[in-house]
């Protein structure tokens, strides 16, 4: 006798759980779509002697566009510009920061809280407010056109955010290791060199990290305040590729901008390593 035959089970519909899933993972897809895009067109069009706007694969990819820009006047000067005024601004923006933002975290003062919304309130104020004054600045104290002005000034541009980036990473490190520092005679400069910033360097890398990035791509300050051309940066002297009546070079365009980015990529390759290893804190207020 043959069996009754059982009716189809339902499917049943997704939740909706499943669905708000669905929707972010295919919002997150084109969000990387759109970042990924323009590196693309940068590396395909950067091998295309023949490039456009539009994406697409080089007919007989060549290196002419890098042997077009690997000359001293278009790309080693400018970069040798950018390394020595990011470099040094980025120098000066650590050492400040950490010397600033010591007294911050250790000490208790009366004004310290406000003193540091004052410091947040600070990175929100734009550029451009402030380069009218400081042009007329610069120039009655003779800093304009100088690699060492510019510097100056996107160091103190920076300042702000450091401070309150070095303040908050000084904060994890625990008082008892500068106690123990201070009962062995070390004054506070000592303490400060020897065992806070050993201990958070991976904060130190992050604040020279992001203080490096943000010069490294400033075009307004230094096309302000430089007027030679054999001393603007590699940010400015990108819109030589811009030629006239619109007339633009993509693949040497492109070439460049490889090139332009190494620098960047290089610094964060060579402290990612510290980086991913966290803070050097386990066991060291143990005993």
């Amino acid at each position: 006798m043959p069996l009754p035959r059982r009716p189809h089970a339902r499917r049943r519909a997704p939740s909706r759980r499943t669905r708000h899933r669905a929707a972010a993972d295919a919002a997150l897809l084109a969000v990387a779509v759109a970042f990924a895009t323009p590196l693309l067109w940068l590396v395909l069009s950067s091998l295309d002697t023949r490039a456009t706007l539009r994406v697409r694969l080089p007919q007989s990819p060549t290196l002419d566009n890098f042997s077009a820009v690997w000359t001293d006047e278009i790309t080693f000067t400018p970069m040798l510009n950018s390394l020595l005024i990011c470099g040094g601004a980025t120098l000066l923006t650590v050492v400040c920061a950490a010397l600033a933002a010591y007294p911050l975290s250790r000490f208790r003062a009366r004004f310290a809280r406000p003193y540091l919304l004052t410091i947040l309130f600070a990175t929100c104020l734009p550029i451009t407010a402030v380069m009218v004054p400081v042009y007329a600045l610069f120039v009655r104290v003779d800093l304009i056109d100088t690699r060492y002005g510019t510097a100056l000034f996107l160091a103190a541009s920076q300042l702000p955010f450091a401070i309150w980036l070095m303040k908050n990473f000084m904060d994890s490190v625990p008082r008892a290791l500068e106690e123990a520092a201070w009962t062995d005679g070390a004054s506070w400069g000592q303490t400060l060199l020897r065992v806070i910033l050993p201990l958070m360097g991976p904060g130190v890398g992050v604040v020279a990290i992001y203080t490096f990035i943000m010069m490294w791509g400033n075009f307004f300050v230094p096309f302000m305040l430089l007027l030679s051309p054999e001393q603007l940066p590699a940010s400015v002297s990108i819109f030589t590729f811009f030629g006239n009546y619109g007339a633009i070079a993509f693949g040497e365009l492109a070439a460049f901008s490889v090139l332009y980015s190494t620098p960047v990529l290089a610094l964060y390759l060579l402290i990612s390593r510290r980086l991913g290893g966290g803070f050097a804190l386990g066991g060291a207020v143990k005993g």
